[in-house]
């Protein structure tokens, strides 16, 4: 098989198993279902090893596989740019979905939409990965489209449930608002430079530095900034940056293998990917890049503070990915973008894992997700403790974990970063470590340490452990568990040098000699092990533990003291747990001024304009004119030929006239 066959082989085997399983899966069954879906996502994963081999040996390919359309010197096709940066992601992304294809089996085991459920996923792989592997926008924009469509139907899986279509609508409507500023980048790309492949674009994004827009009289807005600025809109809506994050935690109403391949390696790092692609265009726009810097450091540290407040167990680690996103964007707005996509790939491994062992702890709590319901199940679920563990350490930042090597290399970056903002995205990104350990690992001390709560009356009259006392999940589950927990351990200290220090990405990032902060950094970089060692020096590890004591306090030491801290401070409390009010704004202004706008346009725009005037006004109109004619229409000859004669003597008067 030759090379480019493994490129499509990649996307397409997961099309394949979903397209079979969607149209005959009850006929399939469900064991030929899963099995399909998880040879199909197996194959990519195996291909995509190749390829990275191919890659890392020095062989980039850039080609049209198929033209779509032509209109002049604009060319629509499907092609592949498989490059270092894509088969970073092809690793990540086949990986993660792997893992989730098989936890699936154990998690959906009862549900009668198993084999739905896995059609579903393996079209959200094959979207996402058409999306990574694409060389224009216009790919891309179909994989961007994809994976928000497969998103909707994935979140919304369990229709019955009101909340869960409330979700799904509403993950729907947050990005349709940034994809309307991602589609206005496109159609700026396509005016400025006439083609929609990545090279040319890439190639002239120079030359275009000093080009300007003048959206009215006296404003003139830097092209690039426009084009920059609109593609992040875009980003801000996939990788949910405030403020169009309101649909993330929202989401967690889909089955949690959703959330741990949608929230955790996939669709939300779209965004993160997309920039990072898109490096030689936002090199070359400083307002673009604070702009990136200041949303993302927003969104790290004011979504770690809504992680402390939260109960359900999965809606912890939304805001936690929602956090973990922001620094990936600060990385992002400090050029900083091999340490942006290097968090990317920990994040990947270390939240799909928090996710799935969420999911373990839900199944043996027979459904029940809020954590004051739970507690001391380590005993009950050894293998989920263990590997819970090994995530809380890698998110909260402490070596050798991975979260601490590309956390850490992201702040240190923003650190010897000159950009606007800068100073604010410090503070924010520092603070964050904090926050960060005290949410983590209070899920941990609350679900798996202190009393039996369990064993309490349920509000609704019934007891958590009805169907038996918690344990442990089936290796179906506890597998995937084990084995993303390896590289959240190893990935950090492995492959740190060869991904920031190295020559790995080669030219398919691309920073300006002013924004190479990573450059900065590899000039003090001695190895892993000094890297970690160099961590006790720095305030970020002493937050980090600081974090942890703190929650091992409140949790488990004196558990009476955080209700007193929320009595005491019930106006911050209230404001955090209603987090800072950004949904009921959503619902009185954007979707009750959509309504409003809805209704004005049905009453005054189609009764009134359309029925009321052009559709009964020409009937009206017609009548009035039919009733005026009709008295022209005597029937007496003598009447028409008076008319005709009138009309000869006023045409020979008018031609007499000229």
């Amino acid at each position: 098989m030759t090379m480019q066959e493994l490129y499509l082989l990649v996307p397409l085997a997961p099309l394949a198993a979903s397209v079979a399983v969607g149209l005959w899966g009850p006929r399939l069954g469900r064991s030929v279902s899963h099995w399909l879906c998880i040879l199909g996502v197996a194959a990519s994963f195996v291909a995509s090893i190749v390829i990275a081999r191919d890659v890392y040996a020095g062989h980039v390919f850039n080609g049209d596989v198929y033209t779509w359309v032509a209109s002049g010197a604009v060319k629509l096709s499907v092609g592949f740019l498989i490059d270092p940066l894509t088969t970073t992601m092809l690793l990540v992304v086949t990986f993660v979905s792997l893992m989730v294809h098989v936890y699936t089996v154990g998690y959906m085991a009862d549900d009668p939409g198993y084999t739905r459920f896995f059609s579903y996923i393996s079209l959200f792989t094959f979207s996402m990965l058409m999306l990574v592997m694409s060389n224009n926008f216009m790919q891309l924009f179909f994989g961007w489209e994809a994976v928000g469509l497969v998103s909707y139907l994935l979140i919304g899986f369990w229709y019955e449930r009101p909340t869960a279509i409330y979700a799904s609508l509403k993950a729907f409507i947050a990005n349709r608002f940034g994809d309307f500023g991602f589609i206005i980048g496109l159609g700026l790309i396509l005016a400025w430079f006439g083609t929609l492949d990545y090279a040319p674009v890439f190639a002239r994004a120079g030359s275009l530095a000093g080009a300007t827009l003048t959206p009215w009289p006296g404003g003139h807005w830097s092209v690039l900034t426009a084009i920059c600025i609109c593609l992040f809109v875009g980003a801000m809506g996939k990788s949910a940056q405030v403020p169009l994050h309101v649909w993330l935690p929202d989401s967690m109403e889909g089955p949690t293998p959703i959330s741990a391949l949608i929230h955790a390696a996939t669709m939300v790092t779209a965004g993160i990917f997309m920039v990072a692609r898109m490096s030689p265009l936002f090199e070359l726009s400083e307002t673009a890049l604070a702009f990136v810097t200041v949303i993302g450091a927003t969104t790290a540290l004011f979504m770690a503070f809504l992680g402390v407040v939260q109960n359900d167990i999965k809606r912890v680690v939304a805001y936690s990915t929602l956090s973990q996103l922001g620094y990936m964007t600060v990385a992002l707005g400090v050029s900083a973008y091999s340490a942006a996509i290097f968090h990317l790939m920990t994040h990947a491994f270390f939240k799909a894992l928090l996710f799935l062992t969420a999911g373990s702890v839900i199944i043996a709590m027979h459904h029940e997700q809020d954590m004051r319901r739970m507690g001391g199940l380590r005993r009950y679920m050894p293998i989920t403790y263990v590997t819970t563990v090994v995530g809380a350490l890698a998110l909260s930042g402490i070596p050798p974990f991975a979260g601490f090597y590309s956390k850490d290399a992201i702040i240190e970056a923003v650190a010897k970063s000159h950009v606007g903002g800068q100073a604010y995205a410090y503070f924010a990104v520092v603070a964050g470590v904090f926050f960060t350990g005290l949410y983590t690992f209070r899920m941990l001390f609350m679900t798996f340490h202190g009393p039996e709560r369990f064993r309490e009356a349920a509000p609704h009259g019934e007891h958590a452990h009805a169907a038996g006392d918690p344990h442990e999940s089936p290796w179906v589950v506890t597998v995937p568990l084990i084995l993303l927990a390896i590289p959240s351990i190893y990935s950090g200290w492995a492959y740190v040098q060869p991904l920031l220090f190295g020559t790995w990405f080669g030219n398919s990032i691309d920073v300006r000699a002013g924004h190479a902060v990573v450059a900065g950094l590899a000039t003090e970089w001695h190895g892993p092990l000094e890297f970690a060692l160099h961590a006790v020096a720095t305030p970020t590890f002493w937050l980090a533990l600081a974090g942890i004591a703190t929650a091992a306090y409140l949790y488990l030491v004196n558990r009476s003291l955080p209700a007193k801290i929320a009595a005491r401070f019930s106006g911050l409390y209230t404001l955090l747990v209603n987090k800072y009010y950004l949904d009921a704004f959503n619902d009185w202004f954007v979707a009750g001024g959509s309504r409003w706008l809805g209704n004005f346009a049905s009453r005054y725009g189609d009764r009134t304009i359309i029925d009321g005037w052009a559709v009964n006004g020409s009937a009206w109109l017609v009548g009035v004119a039919s009733k005026a004619f009709r008295r022209l229409q005597s029937g007496y000859v003598y009447h028409y030929a008076f008319v005709m004669i009138v009309g000869v003597f006023g045409l020979l008067y008018w031609w007499g006239v000229r």
